[in-house]
C-alpha cells in the first residue's frame, strides 16, 4: 500500500471512539450545537436546518450517516459548517460531530489509501487513512459521503462501531 504525501491541514473530529478529518479549506466555521429545525419526511441523517448569517444550512447528523445511533447533545457537540463540492456545485452543509479537536497536519504528512480487506465495504467514502500520534485518522471523501443516502460504513455491534462489509 503506497502512502501519499500531503501538506494539507485537516480539522479532526470525533464520532464515538473514532477520529475523522476533513480538509481545513472546506471548513467555513465551527458552531456550538443549536436548535435545528426538523424537515418533514427528510432522510434520517438529515437533522434539519439552521440559520447561519441569514442563510438556511442543511445539517447532517454524522453519527446517523455513519450508521450509528443518534446521541444526546453534550457540551462538546459541535456543528461544523462546510463548503463541499457535490455534482459540480458548491454546497454549504452543517455536520454534527460529537466533538472537534484541532487543525493539524497528518503525522509525517502521509495518507494511505483505504485498506483493502478483500471484501466489498463502503471505502468509497474514505479518501485515506493517516495518523495523529497513536491514533488512526480517517479522512472523508466528503463529495461521495454526501452524494449517497445510504449509511456510510460503520455498523454497531455489542462491541461498538466496526467497519460494515456491505
Amino acid at each position: 500500500m503506497d502512502a501519499t504525501k500531503t501538506d494539507t491541514q485537516f480539522v479532526t473530529l470525533g464520532i464515538d471512539r473514532e477520529i475523522f478529518a476533513v480538509p481545513v479549506e472546506m471548513v467555513l466555521e465551527i458552531l456550538d450545537m443549536r436548535e435545528v429545525f426538523r424537515v418533514p419526511d427528510a432522510p434520517a441523517h438529515l437533522a434539519g436546518l439552521i440559520d447561519v448569517r441569514g442563510r438556511s444550512v442543511p445539517v447532517i447528523d454524522l453519527r446517523v450517516k455513519l450508521g450509528l445511533p443518534a446521541a444526546a447533545v453534550t457540551e462538546t457537540t459541535r456543528i461544523m459548517v462546510l463548503e463541499v463540492p457535490v455534482d459540480g456545485r458548491q454546497l454549504v452543509l452543517g455536520l454534527i460531530a460529537d466533538r472537534v479537536f484541532e487543525v493539524a497536519p497528518l503525522d509525517d504528512g502521509k495518507m494511505e489509501p483505504p485498506p483493502d480487506i478483500g471484501t466489498r465495504w463502503r471505502c468509497d467514502y474514505i479518501r485515506g487513512v493517516g495518523r495523529r500520534g497513536d491514533s488512526f485518522v480517517v479522512v472523508f471523501d466528503l463529495e461521495r459521503l454526501f452524494m449517497s443516502d445510504e449509511p456510510a460504513f460503520l455498523a454497531v455491534s455489542d462491541r461498538g462501531p466496526m467497519l460494515n462489509p456491505s
